[in-house]
């Protein structure tokens, strides 16, 4: 088959290179992919992933069977549904099932309507009632811009002046238009655990659990990030909360396949948890893999995705089987110095090679290039994906570690704590 992977960042990579392990894979392209995807497949550069009549006619143009989509803003863009009026089998769900992601206040209205359990929350346009709004819940609070942000519009602010000056960048622009409708929401409390699913023809296929640490630096401080980190699966969640989780997930997909949906849900849904005193509670939707959750859950599939892929693609939920590794994995993202804010690129990278000897390690690259010199350097804030399977938590983290300290470029940053408070118990999140 040939297959194209839309997008450039470090789960395109890991997608790219458990596509790249099947047997039924020909060729492989990746638009517009990275410096590590060039060893694996075509990157394709100056293709407009957003744009669904050039991405047909790539399509068109080298016979490609399946077109897997990576990132949120094609999705959104309707993509999807440009390549699936043309018969064109696609992973990733259609423009309507993706504001699950690209409006908060849409995700919420779905969870009230189906019964999913989520946090007290209102939605505004405008800056006085918001105001008013966070006022009368009072702090800690939360304030998100509604669409699309990068997985960076998300303020958990611990004091009432903290939220109102959120509001008012969210208005001012600090999010673009993804802030133009600010919404705000209780504060629930717990830990954090995501489960993705594979959803087609109503059905979901849950994955294992993994856990993300968002804020940049050591014990959960500093500003939210795309991700520093994550390790699968994540041992402090119970078994009822395990149920319960997949119980909401297999909840949401059946609600996908009826009205007001046009057309089932085809691709991951992505359920953000908060593990509350009360049960699991939804914090958010995505409509895709998430990042770097990727990195830690597809290295355990034992399954051949391509054969996945496609059963969601063609609406064949029954030939969907799911196999997993009992190993642990754990990932470590290196990233620029001044990530999440301005940060220099063009840093040579050295040390993969040395990285990758060690016994389980595989190391994604997120934003990195090749130079003219033909160079491996730095490209983006988030630069690197280091993940380690090992036969315990304890084990992977080490193997994690000792890689990282073998991966070098100028401004490398990274936290020295993933997976720590995990590692300590459920405690850990009640201090």
């Amino acid at each position: 088959m040939n297959i194209l992977v839309l997008g450039g960042g470090g789960r395109e990579h890991a997608i790219t290179w458990a596509l790249a392990k099947s047997p039924r894979t020909d060729s492989l392209f990746v638009a517009p992919g990275n410096g590590g995807t060039s060893d694996i497949a075509q990157n394709v550069t100056g293709l407009n992933a957003e744009d669904g009549q050039a991405v047909l006619a790539f399509v068109r143009e080298h016979g490609i069977d399946l077109v897997v989509i990576g990132p949120e803003a094609p999705l959104v863009a309707g993509v999807a549904d440009v390549l699936r009026a043309e018969g064109i089998a696609v992973f990733g769900p259609d423009a309507q099932g993706a504001q699950l992601e690209g409006s908060k206040t849409y995700s919420k209205e779905f969870m009230d309507a189906n019964g999913i359990p989520t946090a007290r929350y209102a939605s505004f346009t405008e800056l006085e009632p918001a105001l008013a709004y966070v006022r009368e819940l009072g702090a800690p609070i939360v304030v998100k811009a509604d669409g699309l942000a990068a997985g960076k519009g998300v303020i958990v602010a611990d004091e009432l002046e903290d939220a109102e000056d959120a509001v008012r960048s969210c208005f001012d622009g600090a999010f673009g238009d993804a802030g133009n409708i600010v919404l705000i929401e209780e504060c629930l409390t717990g830990p954090e655990c995501s489960l993705l699913a594979f959803v087609t023809g109503g059905k979901a296929h849950c994955m294992v659990t993994a856990q993300d640490h968002k804020r940049a630096f050591d014990g959960d401080r500093g500003p939210n990030t795309g991700g520093m980190g994550v390790y699968s699966p994540v041992p402090i969640v119970e078994a009822a909360e395990l149920t319960a989780m997949r119980d909401i997930m297999q909840t949401a997909a059946a609600a996908t396949a009826r009205a007001p949906f046009e057309h089932d849900y085809r691709g991951v849904l992505y359920g953000g948890f908060m593990l509350t005193p009360e049960g699991p509670k939804m914090l958010e939707f995505n409509a895709r893999f998430g990042d770097p959750e990727t990195q830690v859950v597809l290295p355990r599939l034992e399954s051949d995705l391509v054969d996945i892929m496609l059963a969601v693609a063609e609406g064949r939920p029954d030939d969907i089987d799911l196999r997993w590794s009992e190993q642990w994995a754990v990932c470590v993202v290196l990233a620029s110095e001044g990530y999440p804010g301005s940060y220099e690129k063009g840093k040579v990278i050295l040390g993969i090679d040395e990285a990758e000897e060690i016994e389980g390690v595989t190391v994604f690259h997120a934003g990195t290039a090749k130079n003219f010199d033909d160079e491996l350097v730095t490209a983006g804030g988030r630069v690197l994906n280091v993940v380690a399977l090992g036969d315990s938590f304890d084990d992977a983290r080490e193997k994690a570690y000792e890689a990282c300290d073998l991966i070098n470029f100028e401004g490398k940053q990274y936290r020295s704590d993933i997976g720590k408070r995990a590692a300590a118990g459920r405690a850990a999140w009640e201090n």
